[in-house]
């Protein structure tokens, strides 16, 4: 029998996230920090809002992008909130999460060979959306002693003639990383200098400590060249309902509804119906959430400190990347034997770049008491490692 599978697919690794959590489903007693998912739960209102829907009956499909309610709310939040302007029914797609609208952006604009450029570390799903969509990726190392931001002169050296695409991936996942208003005028200059184009991955945009979220669409002259990817998951906590959007040029967005049309039809109906909900009347639910991830936070970095674990301030997401090189062992090997001999999961660097070998992604999106208990585990780890090594 011919081989039925498509090289390129093959080809692809399977997530380093889902590995350890495979696992610790299995584990008794064990603890994971290793998912970036909302340990509240989604608000009330919300929930009430998709329960209505259901008794009522709005379970049918909705137009292929999403309802204009919806639509219309997300454009308002947009302006509310960053300062940007989106027409509703031309500008403006409803996706099934944030990580469809990034395959479909990707799929949408790029010719085969065209490269993407894709700072690392960085969300799992960038690399093999880029591959799938016949893009030649082109990795940038970010480095700590940026604090994990890109800079325009490693933007600049990244570039040719082949570049289409930039992946802005801030506020970062996995490093915590963002970047400010002043950072992003310096990125944008190079972006429209060199006509190339943007896809903002803004997941985590209501989930900062120090300053407030800029969009770098914001900037003059970079709205017409910018996809802004957004949704629900992280900052409404709405993991499960599975509904993300994204904003942008009306030629571009014209094209994803397209392949959207044909790949999905529409996203899950009464997940829109309470988006709704959820953008008009939530903005305290979140605040409150981000009260509680900023004390999560602040804790789990005094606590760092104290082990002597080095670990740069994060500002953004629910994560931080502490640094292991000093215990002379790959991410993947402290992993494994924190698993193993503490029950505590966390997630590798090198799951996210090459460049995150050395480094660990421990999310606190996870009970104070929970954190505790894990971190009393991580300190009886290191605490052996160092008798080890001495």
């Amino acid at each position: 029998m011919r081989n039925p599978l498509s090289d390129k697919i093959v080809d692809i690794k399977p997530s380093g996230i889902r590995k350890f959590f495979d696992i610790v489903s299995e584990m008794k007693d064990a603890i994971s920090l290793g998912v970036g998912e909302p340990d509240f739960d989604t608000p009330w209102s919300v929930r009430e809002e998709g329960i209505n829907a259901l008794e009522k009956g709005k379970t049918f499909y909705t137009s292929n992008a999403g309802l204009v309610e919806l639509r219309q709310e997300i454009c308002n939040f947009l302006n509310r909130k960053y300062k940007l302007s989106y027409e509703p029914l031309t500008e403006t797609l409803v996706t099934v999460g944030g990580s469809e609208a990034i395959d479909l952006a990707l799929r949408c604009m790029i010719n085969p060979g065209e490269e993407v450029i894709i700072p690392q570390p960085s969300y799992v799903s960038y690399l093999p959306c880029a591959v799938m969509a016949d893009a030649t990726p082109v990795i940038i190392n970010l480095k700590a002693e940026n604090n994990f931001k890109l800079t325009a002169k490693e933007l600049l050296d990244a570039i040719t003639d082949k570049t289409k695409i930039l992946i802005l991936p801030f506020p970062n996942n996995p490093t915590g990383a963002i970047m400010e208003e002043e950072e992003l005028k310096e990125i944008a200059k190079v972006v429209i200098e060199k006509d190339i184009f943007v896809i903002s991955d803004e997941i985590y945009s209501e989930l900062t400590y120090k300053n407030k979220h800029f969009s770098i669409a914001a900037i003059e002259g970079m709205k017409e060249r910018t996809i802004v990817i957004n949704g629900f998951s992280k900052s409404h906590a709405m993991t499960g309902w599975r509904l993300g959007y994204a904003a942008g040029p009306a030629n571009i967005i014209k094209q994803m509804i397209k392949l959207h049309q044909f790949a999905i039809m529409c996203a899950p109906t009464n997940s829109q119906f309470a988006a709704v909900e959820a953008l008009k009347n939530c903005d305290k639910d979140v605040e409150e959430m981000v009260v509680s991830y900023n004390q999560r936070r602040r804790f789990l970095l005094k606590e760092f400190e104290k082990m002597g674990l080095e670990c740069f301030e994060p500002f953004g997401a629910f994560y931080v990347f502490p640094c292991i090189k000093k215990y002379n062992m790959t991410s993947e090997e402290f992993a494994t034997r924190l698993l193993n001999e503490e029950k505590v999961a966390v997630v590798p660097g090198t799951a996210f770049g090459d460049c995150g070998e050395g480094f660990l992604r421990i999310s606190y999106a996870y009970s104070i008491e929970n954190l505790k208990v894990a971190l009393d585990r991580i300190k009886n780890f290191v605490e052996r490692l160092e008798k080890e090594n001495a």
